[in-house]
C-alpha cells in the first residue's frame, strides 16, 4: 500500500521543479503548461500529485487555470502590490519600510547551538547571514541590531543585496517565483551583551526587546528568519483586540 506522505512529498517536489521552470523561462508568461496527463507522464506520478502541485503554482500566483483552456502562466504582481495588499505582514514589518538597513556582513554559517536556540533554527545546518543595522533618517544612533538568516535553499539572493537596504523576503519571492504565506512572529526581553552595546550606543546589560520572525512559504519550508534586537527606549509594539458580538 502507498505512503500517503511519499505521495504528499512527491507534489511539493514537482511544484518546485515547474516553479524553477517557469521562474527560469522554461514556460514564459502567456504560455500553457503542459496537461495533466503529460505531466502525470513526465513526473511519474498520479493526476491527484499533479493537480496538488498545480494548486501551489496557484497559491503562489504563478499560474491560472482554465476549464477548457488549461493552466497557463500569468505575471507575478510587483513585490509593492503584494505588501499593500497583506496588510497583517505589513504591519509585522512596518519597521523595516521606515528604517534603511545597512549591511555589516554577508556569508555562510554553520549554526551553533547559542543560534539555535536564539533563531529557532537546527544545530549544525548552513544558512547565508545577512548581519547590520537598520537606520531611520536624522536620528543619532542605530534603531535596532538586526541578523537576516535565510534558508541555504535561497542564498542565492545574496548577491541581490550589494546595494539593497529594504526588507528581503521581497526579492527572494521575486528571485525564486515563490510567497511568503505566514511570518511568525516572537518577542522576548533580554539584555544588550557588551559586544553589541557599544554599536548601539547603550550601557552594556541595558534591557532590549529581540524580535524573532520567522517567514513561512506556500510550501511550509521555512525561507528566512529575522533577529532584530531593539534598546526598550527605542521599540513600542502597538496591538488593537476588539470583543467580537456574537
Amino acid at each position: 500500500m502507498a505512503d500517503p506522505r511519499t505521495a504528499d512529498h512527491r507534489y511539493l517536489q514537482v511544484a518546485r521543479t515547474l516553479r524553477k521552470e517557469i521562474v527560469d523561462g522554461v514556460y514564459p508568461v502567456g504560455s500553457r503548461l503542459p496537461t495533466e496527463h503529460q505531466l502525470c507522464e513526465r513526473f511519474s506520478v498520479s493526476r491527484y500529485t499533479i493537480r496538488e502541485a498545480l494548486r501551489r503554482l496557484r497559491d503562489d500566483n504563478l499560474v491560472a487555470s482554465r476549464p477548457r483552456t488549461g493552466t497557463m502562466v500569468v505575471p507575478r504582481p510587483s513585490s509593492e502590490s503584494y505588501v499593500q495588499d497583506v496588510v497583517s505582514i505589513n504591519d509585522l514589518l512596518a519597521f523595516a519600510t521606515g528604517a534603511q538597513f545597512a549591511i555589516e556582513s554577508t556569508k555562510m554559517v554553520v549554526v551553533d547551538d547559542e543560534l539555535a536556540e536564539r533563531a529557532g533554527l537546527v544545530s549544525g545546518e548552513e544558512w547565508l547571514a545577512v548581519l547590520g543595522f537598520r537606520q531611520i533618517d536624522g536620528a543619532q544612533f542605530p534603531v535596532c541590531r538586526t541578523e537576516y538568516y535565510i534558508n541555504r535553499a535561497f542564498a542565492a539572493v545574496g548577491r541581490l543585496l550589494q546595494r539593497h537596504s529594504g526588507p528581503i523576503f521581497p526579492l527572494i519571492e521575486d528571485l525564486f517565483g515563490l510567497s511568503i504565506v505566514e511570518v511568525r512572529q516572537e518577542i522576548a526581553a533580554v539584555l544588550i551583551s557588551p559586544q553589541l552595546a557599544s554599536a548601539l550606543s547603550v550601557e552594556a546589560r541595558t534591557p532590549a526587546l529581540e524580535v524573532r520572525r520567522t517567514y513561512t512559504t506556500s510550501d511550509g519550508e521555512v525561507a528566512q528568519v529575522t533577529v532584530n534586537t531593539h534598546p526598550a527606549s527605542r521599540f513600542r509594539h502597538s496591538m488593537t483586540m476588539r470583543r467580537v458580538r456574537g
